[in-house]
């Protein structure tokens, strides 16, 4: 065993424009969510449990996209979706849909926990959510001003709006159409507008070498309403296994297609490679011109981080007394 790791993100694809205030932000909760973390791992908390609780962090303030703070539909509502699993028996749960839970990851573990079930979704996984309890608030609660101006601006556009976050001057030539817009990005053959999702994830390897994952999304700005992305997709946005655990962000589409977090895990069994060999692999191999970002440990102790995008919010710690928070490449 080699001690203890954690790693988080916030999303791959960085507008390179990105004022220094919200960069510095963006490190500050970072760094925050990792000393959480450091803290329950110092405690002994089970891998599983330090991912919940540093997920949910995440959710809980409106900087990055998911739970509050959460991308709009293009109804101008919030539906939210989450996953998490634990490695040792690959134990799993995963939600869509929610427009209530306040804390999108907390239901999942319950689904994992106190169901027969994987995955729940929508009307099914909010009545399930007021059964256990959960803490339930208004749609309104996840919608910030913020994203409101943002849906305009991509309604304007026509388009799917990636980075909802870039700032209002870098969007002047999105209203005048998305094609005017990196007009060469495309998903499922569809034009972009901007591409740069923000996504939330932790990985965890705890003290025993048990790995987990979990990642939570408000999806993308201007989506259909019952869109659903990699997040919530067990070996797509997320895997945990004996050895490794992963959280995927980017274009959820392309993660789907790729299977992403799960090949890592695949290519370090089956081929053999070493954590950061096996990240680099898949972001390099299995992405099919999509962009994506990801985070992973292993069973060793080890942390390990890819993208091709033009940068990915992360943060990562290990028992040695590494420590690491950065943006871009």
């Amino acid at each position: 065993m080699g001690g203890w790791a954690i790693a988080v993100h916030g999303g791959a694809g960085v507008d390179p424009n990105l004022p220094p205030q919200r960069q510095e932000e963006a490190k500050q909760l970072l760094t925050r969510c990792l000393n959480l973390g450091i803290s329950a791992l110092r405690s002994s908390l089970p891998a599983i449990d330090v991912v919940e609780l540093v997920v949910r962090e995440l959710e809980s303030d409106p900087l990055f996209n998911s739970g509050r703070g959460s991308a709009l539909t293009e109804n101008g509502t919030v539906e939210m979706e989450a996953s998490i699993m634990d490695g040792p028996k690959r134990r799993c749960g995963a939600v869509s849909g929610l427009t209530t839970v306040k804390n999108p990851i907390s239901l999942a573990r319950l689904v994992m926990d106190k169901s027969p079930h994987s995955y729940m979704a929508f009307a099914g996984a909010e009545e399930f959510a007021r059964r256990q309890g959960v803490a339930l608030v208004d749609n309104q609660y996840f919608i910030t001003e913020e994203n409101v101006g943002m849906l305009k601006l991509a309604k304007e556009a026509n388009s799917i709006l990636f980075d909802y976050r870039i700032p209002t001057v870098g969007l002047e030539t999105c209203s005048a159409g998305a094609a005017s817009v990196e007009a060469a990005l495309q998903m499922n053959g569809l034009p972009i507008s901007v591409y740069a999702p923000e996504t939330v994830g932790c990985v965890v390897v705890d003290g025993q070498g048990r790995c987990a994952a979990g990642t939570s999304t408000g999806g993308l700005m201007n989506k259909m309403s019952g869109r659903i992305g990699d997040s919530p997709l067990i070996g797509a946005g997320t895997y945990a296994g004996e050895l490794c655990g992963v959280s995927c962000t980017g274009e959820g589409e392309a993660i789907i297609r790729g299977t992403l977090s799960r090949d890592v895990a695949a290519v370090m069994e089956y081929k053999g490679l070493g954590l950061q060999e096996a990240v680099d692999f898949v972001i390099k191999e299995r992405l099919d011109e999509g962009m994506a970002g990801m985070i992973a440990v292993s069973r060793n102790g080890e942390v390990a981080y890819g993208f091709n995008t033009t940068g990915m919010f992360r943060g990562c710690a290990t028992e040695d007394g590494f420590m690491e928070v950065g943006i871009w490449e």
